[in-house]
């Protein structure tokens, strides 16, 4: 029986998830159908440009994401700080770019007066909107919902577009966010898609990598604000030069046709996480297969099992064996 989801997305335990979406047709969702000779590159676009648009207006950060032919990996971090500080007008705000909202929600955002009870009922249907904005739920249901009309209508047909349900997998520590991230975003030259990281099209590594290029980091994917320390910035706990640097030295490592190496000194993140080298690469290469639900050390799965209360402890083994 699948989890409930509610229980797969606890902000007590962490605010940082895996989510994978796969299309569930035999046509693809991007690339090139070698059946028909269909190209459906344009829908990479569809795909990224949403998912980036959705982070300006949900209360979730964009960390990592990779575009594939029938599917796509994204990692997101819910900012529930945000979302308390925001004013009714701009929940609302938000929501009504989104849905139309209710009647009353209408009203009150063209500033027409209501009555007491009447601005009850929007100040309670705010607070759903609220809670809305922080739920990956709504942030997926919505992005898989124009990507599968869109699709359909292109298509000429109806039906379903994508699986039933998204995967979900909790990241509940440093080691376990590093190494999910670089496994997105190596994704495209894993599958012989790309051959660099700054080729690798509607990936957020050639998002960052472009906007180095410019001395900046990309607007709409969070920062990489450096190692953690009191009062530091929101943002990812590593360096961004760190992180590139990581997805350079392990995509060399990956390839298929030649055995590899892994280079003496390396980047600053990998012996601040404390993952050996032989480690980081089976991670970093099928992250998905070695894991099936919440990834961390042992004290953060005891914690994250508890809170949950599960008595069964899966991924333990393998996170004790591969997060060293």
């Amino acid at each position: 029986m699948a989890t409930a989801r509610k229980r797969q997305v606890n902000l007590q335990d962490t605010p940082y998830y895996h989510c994978i979406s796969r299309c569930v047709r035999r046509a693809f969702l991007c690339g090139e159908d070698n059946f028909t000779g269909q190209s459906f590159e344009h829908r990479r676009a569809w795909v990224a440009e949403k998912l980036l648009k959705l982070g300006e207006v949900f209360a979730i950060d964009v960390c990592a994401y990779a575009v594939m032919n029938n599917h796509y990996h994204v990692v997101l971090r819910i900012d529930e700080e945000q979302a308390k500080t925001w004013s009714m007008d701009e929940v609302l705000t938000r929501w009504h770019t989104l849905y139309k909202g209710t009647l009353l929600t209408q009203q009150y955002c063209r500033g027409e007066k209501l009555i007491a009870p009447m601005l009850d009922m929007v100040k309670v249907t705010t607070e759903v909107y609220r809670k809305r904005l922080m739920k990956i739920s709504w942030f997926i249901g919505n992005l898989n919902e124009k990507i599968a009309r869109d699709a359909n209508r292109e298509d000429d047909c109806t039906g379903r577009f994508w699986e039933g349900r998204f995967k979900s997998q909790a990241l509940l520590d440093e080691a376990a966010l590093a190494a999910c991230m670089a496994y997105v975003d190596l994704n495209p030259i894993r599958a012989d898609i790309a051959k660099t990281p700054e080729t690798s099209d509607y990936t957020s590594v050639q998002q960052r990598i472009n906007s180095a290029k410019a001395q900046q980091q990309p607007k709409l994917l969070i920062r990489f604000v450096g190692n953690p320390r009191k009062d530091m910035p929101q943002g990812l706990p590593f360096e961004l030069i760190d992180y590139l640097q990581l997805i350079e030295l392990t995509g060399k490592c990956i390839r298929e046709d030649k055995a590899g190496y892994i280079e003496q000194h390396l980047p600053n993140i990998l012996t601040r996480l404390a993952i050996s080298p032989e480690n980081w690469l089976t991670l970093t290469k099928s992250f998905t297969k070695q894991f099936h639900g919440a990834v961390g050390r042992e004290i953060e799965l005891d914690q994250f099992y508890a809170h949950q209360h599960l008595k069964r402890r899966s991924n333990l083994n393998r996170c004790n064996q591969l997060l060293v």
